[in-house]
């Protein structure tokens, strides 16, 4: 099994910045995408971003083009989602999340592993 431990939320002002980290550990998978998800109260569960390990693509909800930006660092086994610009429509759980494929899914259903979750808040 995979593990993955999310990090970083937190309130913050509108404009402001945050930056979620994931950490994932466990067996060892050599090729897996992994995503960022966020629900607010009320709503699904919304796609934000994910990036493929093995392709080194990335893909952004419409919503967060331009503010945030997904990373990896593959040393450390960690995918980052720096959140530059924020709202107060950004606020949210956020989830890290992983499939063992390099396909980059948007749908919450085709991802296997899950982090626990991190609360951002943003206040205007």
């Amino acid at each position: 099994q995979v593990q993955l431990v999310g990090s970083g939320g937190g309130l913050v002002q509108a404009g402001g910045s945050l930056r979620l980290a994931c950490a994932a550990s466990g067996r060892t998978i050599n090729s897996y995408t992994m995503g960022w998800f966020r629900q607010a109260p009320g709503k699904e569960r919304e796609f934000v971003a994910a990036i493929s390990w093995s392709a080194g693509s990335t893909s952004y909800a419409n919503s967060v083009k331009g503010r945030f930006t997904i990373s990896r660092d593959n040393a450390k086994n960690t995918v980052y989602l720096q959140m530059n610009s924020l709202k107060p429509e950004d606020t949210a759980v956020y989830y890290c999340a992983a499939h063992p494929t390099i396909v980059i899914y948007r749908d919450y259903k085709r991802y296997d592993y899950w982090g626990q979750g991190t609360q951002v808040t943003v206040s205007s």
